[in-house]
């Protein structure tokens, strides 16, 4: 499920992960938004704790009312915008074998639909 990770204009085998927070961006479009709020966000974490990682924060979570500009029928619930204290640290638990068993059987319940963006933030 996770795509693999390369430099802009590098190869296959150059990585982009680097240093330091990164935000990742969640398009979401629930199957059930209590569910994910009171189970899914708390697995992860459990997730991430077992993993001895530093919880992930949320920096956003905002309702979509509307669509500005987006393709027919892209419709999202809701953006949620999670910091996390590297990409390791998001890798790690998404790449586990702990996320399988606690959290991923709940975010395919909860979710009928998911984008995930990998960001960092830029000074400008």
């Amino acid at each position: 499920m996770w795509a693999s990770f390369k430099q802009e204009g590098g190869n296959d085998s150059d990585t982009v992960l680097g240093t330091g927070l990164v935000l990742m961006v969640n398009m979401l479009k629930f199957a059930d938004r209590r569910l994910y709020m009171e189970e899914y966000l708390p697995a992860f974490n459990r997730a991430m704790k077992q993993l001895g990682l530093a919880e992930a924060k949320v920096y956003l979570l905002s309702d979509v009312f509307t669509s500005v500009l987006a393709d027919e029928g892209e419709d999202w619930d809701a953006i949620l915008i999670v910091e996390y204290t590297s990409a390791e640290a998001f890798l790690a638990v998404a790449q586990s074998d702990i996320y399988p068993d606690i959290a991923e059987p709940l975010r395919l319940a909860v979710l009928a639909d998911l984008k995930l963006y990998m960001t960092r933030r830029f000074a400008f």
